[in-house]
């Protein structure tokens, strides 16, 4: 339910938009006090400028009738107000990249993996992605729909109030549209707001091993249009890599999504060059993800076309990669670089996105001012969603994060530690920590 909702006492406000007046690359007010109706954001500043408009309050904003204002404690009927006790307020934190929906676990790989066998290994041997198709496809609706809103409960508790959330491990007409239309019940039921992406390209199931024509026909003539009729997916992604996907059969895929009115995501690069940053040029896809190992002429054409950088630390990180993403050449090209956790059940099985954060700040070069814009603004951009996502600005959703934290750089910097005490959703306030408003 939107509410009117009065956030005071802001230690630091970062707007991630900077502007004269504004401390940094990040656009922080100090000593700030943010005021939403409706579930928008209707006005932001100092704390000083919001006593001088106390007497023209009522000018000021246009409350809806029957509501009042009344002295210097600016008193609103049906408003929800909040002591921030001096901490920190960020937007509400973006996860670009993940595969919440899924039945299953895999333990038993990663302790494979620590015994020495590879990815590709464990996958040609019947686990990988395949396992988790299994698994998926055994399980019934309201089993996935619940274990799934579970982790939609763990990412808010981290900060995270917009999920992209794709498909992928069914493999078949019938389990990719139970599991978009599990995001898609999660999206109408749960606070955090979902993007949902149509990955029937993961990669060939074992039934279509040695007809992968067939299995490209299936996802263009029979995936596709049953996806768009239901209006399950705003984007359609592609896992271009040896043992998954050519860059030709992508191409196909990319055309029918479009037709579709579905914009095009890419994982490519993640365990050699590919080319995946040309392709994702060449494609107009809205974002490439992974890319460890994209050419600097994939970066120079990603630029060109004004395809987001999707990184993976987390990913990277968890199957024991030791070749990063070339972020800080990516960025001094003037690529546009979002971070995401890449939560699955295989490689990255981790929901916190600040943590992500730090990873790419100590494993990938970024700054951690740019770490901030990663989860937010930027990890908007690779959704499309830069109109209502991602910064504090008048009109912009009341998605916020309040941070038991002394300035946003320690949030990052204490890894390990959720500071996240209370998030808001189109303006509705949920504690993670109440006793910080005790």
């Amino acid at each position: 339910m939107k509410q009117n909702l009065l956030v005071t006492n802001i230690g630091r406000l970062v707007t991630m938009e900077p502007k004269r007046g504004r401390d940094g690359p990040l656009g922080v007010i100090e000593n700030a006090v943010l005021f939403a109706q409706d579930g928008r954001i209707s006005w932001f500043g100092s704390k000083a400028l919001w006593k001088k408009l106390s007497s023209r309050a009522r000018q000021s904003f246009p409350l809806p009738r029957g509501e009042r204002v009344e002295g210097e404690g600016r008193f609103f009927k049906e408003l929800r107000m909040f002591d921030a006790k001096g901490g920190v307020v960020t937007p509400g934190l973006i996860d670009c990249h993940t595969h919440l929906v899924h039945a299953g676990s895999r333990q038993n790989e990663f302790l494979l993996r620590s015994q020495g066998k590879t990815y590709w290994e464990i996958a040609q041997a019947g686990g990988g992605i395949m396992s988790t198709v299994r698994a998926t496809r055994a399980a019934k609706f309201d089993e996935l729909y619940e274990i799934s809103r579970e982790r939609a409960d763990e990412a808010l508790k981290f900060g995270t109030t917009t999920m992209e959330v794709k498909s992928g491990y069914g493999l078949d007409l019938n389990t990719e549209l139970k599991i978009l239309e599990v995001a898609k019940k999660i999206d109408a039921n749960h606070q955090i707001n979902i993007c949902p992406t149509f990955l029937g390209a993961h990669v060939v199931p074992q039934e279509y091993k040695n007809r992968r024509k067939d299995y490209v026909n299936l996802v263009i003539d029979k995936m596709l249009p049953a996806v768009a009729k239901k209006k399950l997916a705003r984007f359609a992604d592609v896992f271009v890599e040896e043992g998954a996907f050519t860059a030709g059969e992508a191409g196909v895929i990319a055309k029918a999504a479009n037709k579709y009115g579905m914009r095009v995501k890419l994982h490519v690069d993640q365990f050699k060059d590919g080319g995946g940053g040309e392709l994702a040029a060449l494609l107009n896809a809205i974002s490439a993800d992974h890319l460890d190992y994209v050419s600097d002429r994939g970066i120079e054409a990603m630029q060109e076309a004004n395809v987001v950088a999707v990184l993976l630390p987390g990913a990277t990180f968890f199957t024991g990669g030791r070749h990063h993403v070339p972020a800080r050449k990516m960025i001094d090209k003037g690529v546009r670089v979002a971070i995401a956790t890449d939560y699955n059940p295989g490689t990255n099985p981790c929901l916190d996105l600040i943590l992500t954060a730090t990873m790419a700040v100590t494993q990938m070069g970024l700054t951690v001012d740019e770490a901030w814009r990663g989860i937010t603004i930027n990890a908007a951009a690779s959704l499309g969603i830069e109109k209502d996502f991602g910064t504090i600005a008048v009109g912009k959703r009341a998605d916020i994060v309040i941070f038991d934290a002394q300035d946003e750089y320690y949030v990052i910097y204490r890894y390990g530690k959720n500071r996240a005490c209370a998030v808001s959703v189109n303006g509705c306030m949920h504690f993670i920590d109440a006793r910080k408003f005790s």
